[in-house]
């Protein structure tokens, strides 16, 4: 059975910004990459090679604007 993800970046919001969660708990809105590293340090991971899974929905780590409405 895979695990489930304990982290979960959302899909940025109309202000760029991704709501972070951690074990069904909701750490914060992240404006960047550096945020989310520091909500990961905060829950208890200091290091990266002992992260857990990220589910990164709506673009990977590299994704910070809304994406455009789709067409008609």
């Amino acid at each position: 059975m895979d695990e489930q993800p304990r982290v979960i970046i959302y899909p940025p919001d109309a202000q760029g910004t991704r709501r972070v969660r951690v074990d069904g708990e909701i750490l914060g809105r992240a404006t960047g990459l550096g945020d989310v590293i520091e909500f990961l340090r905060r829950a208890g991971w200091m290091d990266e090679a002992d992260w857990p899974a990220i589910e990164w929905r709506g673009g990977g780590p590299e994704a910070w604007t809304p994406e455009p409405p789709a067409g008609p």
